[in-house]
This record gives structure tokens, sequence and C-alpha cells, in this order.
């Protein structure tokens, strides 16, 4: 089959023919209908991670939020069958483990990373082994498309988890999300749709006008203002509630946690980049002095991404209307190479696989 795989970091991919996977006694192998590029693929591709020990290794495919139909399923697995369209989360769990068995199998003690390890090949390729697959995948509900859940990749998954299960959105919540790329945008979209009004902010004008289109009530140019957090403040009248910073540079994320009112709480789900190398400071005395919350987030649950698909499938949630453009494998490596000068806008795919 063929897959786009590591090579060489910061180097085009390579399309090349590769076996096919067979699935493990506990796995199912899945028909890649479509899967979303995403700037954490950036990361890997770039050789990000070595300071988190978390560095990609070569040789690895790439691609992390694909949806399909099955294709094999292990003679152990009785919950799925061949045919199923499905959702396949890209932080999988074992099942077993303390965590997984509390309802968290996203920081799985024995987890995997879908397309970032050895140990689980990734989605931009024809098919795609998913391990634990009871425990991990979702069935997609009818009417909803797999360019839709492809679209909702790590990016919807870990912003709603990031709103709703750790910062607890309510309705009448002020949301600033700095950073509107797709999880950015993803991020508005939800916010919304749990009933908080958002305040999104970037450094372009088409994120924005994205941003506006799924939901945002304001809107401010980062690079317009000397002052971030002042604007934010201004126009949530004390601040926000809630902030996010889904970029991860050192200044978005200082931005967000400035950009809270008393009691706020700043959630933290962008990577950081090679000029930080996971290390931001930020103020510790004023996150005292205010009881402001500073909170990690990582994916979401597999055993509670039915919740993200009823959404979608009642129509609370659109992530289609995010995606701007579908490529070929052989495009992957030009639209990973455009997110280095942020070129890219919304949610791109790759459904020529």
């Amino acid at each position: 089959m063929r897959a786009a795989v590591l090579r060489e970091y910061g180097e085009p991919l390579s399309v090349e023919d590769v076996a096919r996977p067979e699935p493990a006694s506990h796995g199912v192998v899945v028909d890649v209908a479509a899967c979303g590029i995403c700037r954490s693929d950036w990361h890997a591709w770039m050789g990000h991670g070595e300071w988190a020990d978390d560095r990609v290794d070569p040789g690895q495919i790439l691609g992390h939020e694909p949806a399909g139909t099955v294709a094999a399923v292990s003679e152990d697995v009785d919950a799925l069958s061949v045919g199923d369209r499905v959702a396949v989360p890209f932080n999988l769990g074992e099942g077993s483990c303390p965590a997984c068995r509390r309802g968290h199998g996203n920081v799985c003690e024995d987890g995997y990373a879908l397309g970032f390890e050895q140990a689980a090949q990734g989605a931009f390729a024809e098919q795609v082994h998913v391990p634990h697959a009871a425990f991990n995948v979702a069935r997609v509900p009818d009417g909803v498309a797999l360019d839709a859940v492809a679209a909702l990749g790590c990016r919807y998954a870990t912003a709603f988890h990031a709103l709703a299960h750790r910062a607890d959105v309510a309705g009448g919540d002020w949301v600033a999300v700095h950073g509107c790329g797709g999880l950015g945008l993803a991020a508005v979209q939800i916010a919304t749709a749990l009933g908080g009004s958002v305040v999104a902010v970037d450094v372009r004008d088409d994120p924005l006008d994205l941003a506006e289109q799924v939901g945002a009530v304001e809107t401010v140019r980062a690079d317009q203002t000397d002052d971030v957090p002042g604007a934010v403040r201004a126009l949530t009248d004390g601040g926000a509630h809630v902030s996010v910073d889904a970029l991860g540079r050192a200044e978005t994320c200082r931005n967000s946690v400035d950009s809270l009112r008393a009691r706020g709480k700043h959630v933290q789900v962008g990577l950081t980049t090679e000029a930080e190398q996971g290390e931001i400071s930020l103020p510790v005395d004023e996150i005292t002095r205010w009881d402001v919350s500073v909170l990690g987030s990582r994916g979401m649950p597999p055993s509670r991404y039915d919740e993200l698909l009823r959404l979608v499938a009642s129509g609370r949630l659109d992530p289609g209307a995010l995606v701007t453009q579908r490529v070929g494998l052989d495009d992957v490596s030009g639209r990973l190479a455009a997110m280095t000068e942020y070129e890219t806008s919304g949610i791109e795919l790759a459904t020529d696989v």
C-alpha cells in the first residue's frame, strides 16, 4: 500500500509502497477515507520534541487524524465488524491501566500515540492498524460524513476535552482563544456550542474571519496592538473566564494567562516550538494572587469520544465548515511546509490516499 513516510526531518515525506498492516489479537485494520493534516504532524516532521524525549524517529508513517471503514477484525474483537464506519482517536489507550479504568485513557500508562511511534504507524496511508480497538475505536453515527470526522481529528477532541472536561465552560463564560489555526478554530466553535462567548486572537485576517463564521463574537489582531491582554479584558468587561493558548508560543501563552479575570482558567493545548523547548516563564505571583488555574490538556479519553460525535450528528458542531483544502498523499509535504510560515488556514485533509 502507499504511505507517506518520514525519512529526514524537514524534507519531503517519502511516498512509498509498504506492507499492509495485519490486525493484532486486540486490533482492527481501517481503510483510511481521510486524514487530517495537523500542526502536530508539522512538529514531528520538523524533528521537534527532543527536549521532552518525544521526538519522532525516521521511518515513521505520519498522520494521526483518520476516519474510515473497518477492513479487517481480529477474532478476539467482537465489538466491531468489517464495514463499520469509524473514528480513530490519536491518543490510544490500552484499556486496563488505572487511568483507563477511571475514564482517562488519554493519559494511559501504556498507551500509544498514533502516527508518532513505531508501535502505532500513522494514517497518511491507505490503511492503518488500531490496537485495543474495542477500547479506542468509535463508530460514526449515520449521516455524518467521514471527511467531517477526519476534520475532527485531534484538534476537536483536544479542544472539546480542554473546554468541556478540564475548564468546564458554561453558558455566559467569556472564552479567549489565542491562535486560530485548526485547533484554535475548533475551540472557537466548541466554546460557542457550550454557551460561551468567544474572543478570537490571531495575527491574520483570514483565520479571524473563519473564527467569526463559526461563532466568535469579538476578534483581536494581535499584531495591531501593544497590549493583547488589555484588549481582551476591555472586550470581556474585566477578563476572560477561560483562556486557551492554541499555538504554544511563549507570547501567546503569557497573553492567555494575562487575559484572565480573577479565578479564571488558562488551558494550554498548543505544543511549544524549538524556540521554547517546552519551557515558558509565567507570572506565578499573579496566578497566586488572583486564584488563577493553569490546566494542561491532551487529546480526549477514547471512551468519551461519543460525546463529540453526538454533537456533530446533532448539528451543533460542524467540523466540515472549517475544511479549506483536500490533497493527496503526494501533496502532504507541501502543506506541512506551508505551516512553517503560518500559510495555512482552517483544516486541511489528505483524502486521496
